[in-house]
């Protein structure tokens, strides 16, 4: 063997496009005496590299027979010490899950000269390439990378708590990924996106929830991809070049704003509003706002949790037989209900000998996600109208009824026995108040400048008084909301607002998001 030394080069490929290489990394491609590359490298790198170089393949992939790391240490060193300019090829970044310890070790034993280059990781690529930013000032202040390749070793209690998580090698363990999340108190709505062979001409982008995209990802390879869970997975839709993606999407946008795109008239411009939702809440209230002109402001006023029990759901999900009829007024009763249904063992066929009842079209299109159609969907979106209409007599049925844990409107129980139905309570889940004021929320209240607050429920009114006191320093403060415009979804809601702020400017006629937005334009072009 040969005195004179050579060098290997520990080089990271990056997401495996040949435009998204370093320009070390390509030189010292070129220039290769000995390559020695992983499974997930792309072909076209191949194409740098000069033909009298050595190509050694040493990829590994799960559950296939692949070169033992020892082995590859020992090929570096070979044709380190034969004198050879060798290029040890990574997908992705070489420091991250790159296995270089081991490598740099057996170099270092054998005083072989090394060199780290840096690549881009997949975990940073693949959030971009589908349009995720990783950091936003109020959804994702932090966010946490992390291989699932064993899940069992994870402390799941800690990473449920971070804003956002990207997960490498965590494809053939979806399913226990999104079941320890949910035991650990993340949210079945929490969004969530799996992007394979990020960066490349076959990437693949399935975007969803935790209750909905094992479903989506059914009977897929999962491999090799990132995933990438928090709400910052919803502002793909807008910081992607094509701004809507869906045709639901698409036909909402032309109906309610087609005569302001042709006149170029922005009926909410100048207005700034600040929009009280729930911490998991999309932001596609937001999102219409803004295209109608609006500068928006989100507040998270409640976090949406599982309940303190889960042996109440349990034990009626066990006899769902014994039921006629199954009433869920909100999406967090429908997906919770669902998580639970499925982590019980059971799926949809459970509920063939159970008719359903909703309240709102935002329920029953929560529903549907789930495959069903509600039996029975009251003509106005309030739960008395449920019972003034129920089609059927109530006389003897008897109603299984997954709700919030805290309670909510006694109203609508107390209808319904004195109907004569027998009604189970069970709680699905609980909402409670967030910690602490989001910074934007509370720099646009302290400075006045806040033109209009919208609230959807009156939780999430009791929820804005609460965090409100961390802004004003007295009662004698409260004149801040003096000027503001309050904006209310429905008439239980304005209650609260009269109750807890004194006044409520705004009521929706149709006790919707949409019917929020219409009723604001037509506030605005009365003023």
């Amino acid at each position: 063997m040969t005195e004179q030394k050579g060098k290997v080069y520990l080089v990271g490929a990056g997401p495996g496009n040949v435009a998204y290489l370093t320009v070390k990394a390509y030189n010292l491609l070129t220039k290769a005496q000995v390559l020695i590359y992983d499974a997930l490298v792309d072909d076209q790198l191949l194409q740098c590299i000069s033909p009298e170089c050595l190509r050694l393949d040493v990829g590994k992939r799960g559950g296939q027979p692949s070169t033992p790391q020892g082995d590859i240490n020992q090929l570096l060193v070979y044709y380190c010490l034969l004198g050879k300019q060798v290029v040890r090829l990574k997908s992705g970044d070489p420091f991250i899950f790159g296995r270089c310890t081991e490598e740099i070790q057996a170099l270092q034993a054998y005083s072989c000269d090394f060199e780290v280059v840096p690549g881009i990781s997949s975990a940073l690529v693949a959030p971009l390439m589908a349009g995720i930013p990783l950091t936003d000032p109020v959804l994702s202040r932090c966010f946490a990378v992390f291989t699932a390749h064993e899940p069992s070793l994870l402390n799941w209690d800690a990473l449920s708590r971070l804003e956002t998580l990207v997960i490498l090698m965590g494809g053939r363990n979806l399913a226990e990924i999104i079941q320890q999340l949910l035991r650990h108190g993340r949210s079945p709505t929490t969004a969530i996106a799996i992007i394979r062979w990020a960066g490349t001409p076959e990437q693949q982008i399935w975007i969803g929830q935790l209750n909905n995209i094992l479903a989506q990802t059914r009977g897929v390879s999962l491999s090799p991809v990132v995933i990438v869970i928090g709400e910052v997975v919803r502002l793909c839709n807008y910081l992607k070049p094509e701004t809507i993606s869906s045709q639901d999407s698409v036909s909402q946008y032309q109906t309610m704003f087609s005569d302001f795109s042709k006149s170029g008239y922005l009926p909410l411009a100048g207005k700034t509003i600040l929009v009280t939702r729930a911490a998991t809440q999309s932001s596609q209230f937001g999102d219409r706002l803004t295209a109608l002109g609006a500068n928006v402001i989100s507040m998270p006023t409640l976090e949406i949790v599982p309940p303190s029990s889960w042996l109440a759901l349990d034990q009626a999900i066990a006899n769902l037989t014994d039921f006629h009829w199954l009433i869920l007024t909100s999406s967090n009763g429908v997906d919770y209900f669902f998580s639970r249904l499925i982590a019980q063992g059971q799926d949809v066929r459970a509920l063939a000998e159970i008719k359903i009842a909703v309240v709102g079209e935002k329920t029953a299109k929560s529903l549907q996600q789930h495959g069903i159609k509600a039996d029975f969907i009251p003509p106005n979106f309030v739960a008395d109208s449920l019972v003034a209409h129920f089609p059927e007599p109530l006389q003897g049925k008897k109603l299984l009824f997954p709700r919030v844990e805290s309670g909510g409107r006694d109203v609508l129980v107390q209808e319904l026995t004195t109907q004569g139905a027998v009604v189970v309570e069970v709680a699905a889940y609980q909402s409670r108040c967030p910690h602490t004021i989001s910074a934007s929320a509370k720099l646009a209240l302290q400075n006045r400048t806040v033109d209009i607050i919208t609230f959807a429920s009156s939780k999430t009114v009791k929820f804005f008084c609460q965090l409100t006191q961390q802004v004003f320093s007295s009662n004698s403060d409260i004149d801040i909301l003096e000027n503001i415009c309050i904006a209310s979804i429905g008439p239980q809601t304005s209650k609260s607002c009269v109750d807890l702020l004194g006044r409520v400017n705004v009521e929706a006629e149709e006790y919707t998001l949409d019917g929020l937005t219409q009723a604001l334009i037509k506030w605005v072009s009365h003023g």
